[in-house]
């Protein structure tokens, strides 16, 4: 027998955080990654990038996420008009970042239930703030 301690690295390990992001611009995409970089909260990130509204369905129809990040400026198909559908068909669905063209369009994330908004251009701190709020620790009653 050893008297050293073993430490169980599988116990510790936090659960992913599995963020889908949608916008049909490339550069959105990787704007958003970077700034929310590879951790929140501590918890690995792992990311699923689409940029059609029917890779948004069938992913969300057919995989758990902690959270969607929907570009509401996307051409063709809106992440707005994605997260209002999501909302209505998808029983539990996630909770959704929505990204705005402008600070006024906060209204029309309310419209299509997001739970969160962000405007264009996108501040790197904004955006990670805006994320870490979703995986943020509850607060633990004393």
């Amino acid at each position: 027998m050893s008297d050293v301690a073993k430490h169980d690295e599988s116990a510790a390990t936090p659960p992913k955080a599995r963020i889908l992001i949608y916008s049909d611009d490339r550069n959105v995409r990787e704007k958003v990654r970077f700034a929310v970089g590879s951790t929140t909260h501590g918890r690995p990130v792992e990311w699923l990038e689409t940029a059609t509204h029917a890779a948004v369905i069938e992913a969300v129809e057919s995989q758990p996420f902690d959270l969607l990040i929907l570009d509401g400026e996307a051409a063709k198909v809106g992440g707005m008009g994605i997260c209002r559908q999501i909302k209505h068909e998808i029983y539990a669905a996630p909770p959704v970042l929505l990204l705005v063209g402008r600070p006024a369009d906060a209204w029309l994330a309310t419209w299509s239930e997001a739970e969160a908004a962000v405007s264009h251009p996108l501040d790197p701190f904004v955006v990670r703030d805006a994320v870490d709020e979703f995986f943020a620790p509850a607060a633990q009653a004393s």
